[in-house]
């Protein structure tokens, strides 16, 4: 007997603005959205879509937005800071995440984005992204770091004053992945903070599918839990690539499915400095990732020592 033939993908992105997406980011910080990345836009498409079918309900104000679909919602939020405590803000707006997820038909947290300004401002364990994984870890509940779901934090542009978090979920968990080549951060040392970061490498979607989807979290040059190449973005970027290459083939053997960097269909990379586009580029012209897929953004990596950060996603060949 023929096996019977997988259903088609449930969720797709493509690097332009489409009416129907279920995630419409923008890349203009001059945007009044909660979809509306501050990062600045140093090259590339303007917009990232995320599609995922008909949209049921949808609904955005200055403050939040979401949406529900069959297989996937979104949720994005925007918290203001008080007098600067990002761990109060961080606390409120994950509380608030797990409130309007939980009781949802939607109530798997899958991957989830954070921008706030002045992520390493403060020294030890006072900088702002450690005070912003004490503030997430107070708020969560034990489902979600069982295990956390794939995550970005990044420095957005401008002065302390409010939080971004957008979230996908879904009826169904995710496969979280992990990477050998790394320690997973959410079993980082003491060195790294009180609180160790709550995210997973990645996040394998829809398995039984036609063309699977790898979300690759925010990879940075960390060998194990050390920073590697410190001073020199180009290295970094090689190494980041490395990284995300052992993720890829975790995603293959845990699917059994193809992954390859040439199924790329969205890739984000922020530099701390915009100098630094020329060498990124460089570095990505023999990376195989299709350039036209790659948006360039300026943002602050969360160890002030690194100067790279990629994340993005693969469909399956």
């Amino acid at each position: 007997m023929d096996p019977q033939p997988l259903s088609p993908a449930r969720l797709r992105v493509v690097t332009e603005a489409r009416a129907e997406a279920l995630i419409a980011f923008q890349f203009r910080p001059d945007q009044a959205s909660p979809l509306s990345v501050d990062c600045a836009r140093l090259a590339g498409p303007e917009a990232e879509s995320w599609l995922a079918g008909a949209i049921g309900e949808s609904a955005e104000t200055c403050g939040a937005a979401w949406a529900h679909g069959d297989q996937y919602a979104m949720v994005a939020l925007v918290v203001d800071e008080t007098d600067g405590d990002i761990e109060a803000a961080a606390a409120q707006a994950y509380e608030r995440l797990l409130v309007a997820v939980r009781p949802s038909e939607h109530p798997y947290l899958l991957r989830i984005w954070n921008y706030f300004p002045a992520i390493n401002r403060g020294e030890g364990d006072e900088e702002r992204y450690r005070r912003f994984c004490v503030g997430r870890a107070r708020a969560v509940d034990g489902m979600f770091n069982d295990p956390p779901p794939a995550a970005t934090a990044i420095g957005a542009d401008g002065e302390p004053g409010r939080l971004q978090v957008v979230a996908l979920c879904s009826r169904t968990p995710a496969l979280a992945l992990e990477n050998p080549r790394q320690t997973p951060a959410w079993q980082y040392p003491r060195e790294h903070g009180p609180v160790s970061p709550g995210f997973s490498r990645g996040a394998l979607l829809d398995a039984d599918t036609d063309t699977p989807r790898l979300l690759a979290s925010g990879t940075a040059s960390i060998v194990g839990h050390v920073s590697q190449h410190i001073g020199d973005c180009a290295a970094q970027l090689r190494e980041s690539l490395a990284n995300l290459d052992a993720l890829i083939a975790q995603a293959a053997e845990k699917s059994g499915r193809t992954f390859r960097r040439e199924g790329c269909e969205a890739l984000r990379i922020y530099l701390r400095h915009g100098a630094d586009l020329a060498a990124a580029q460089a570095v990505m012209a023999d990376s195989a990732i299709p350039a036209q897929h790659v948006t360039y953004l300026r943002g602050d990596v969360c160890r002030r020592e690194l100067d790279v950060e990629l994340e993005g996603v693969f469909a399956a060949g």
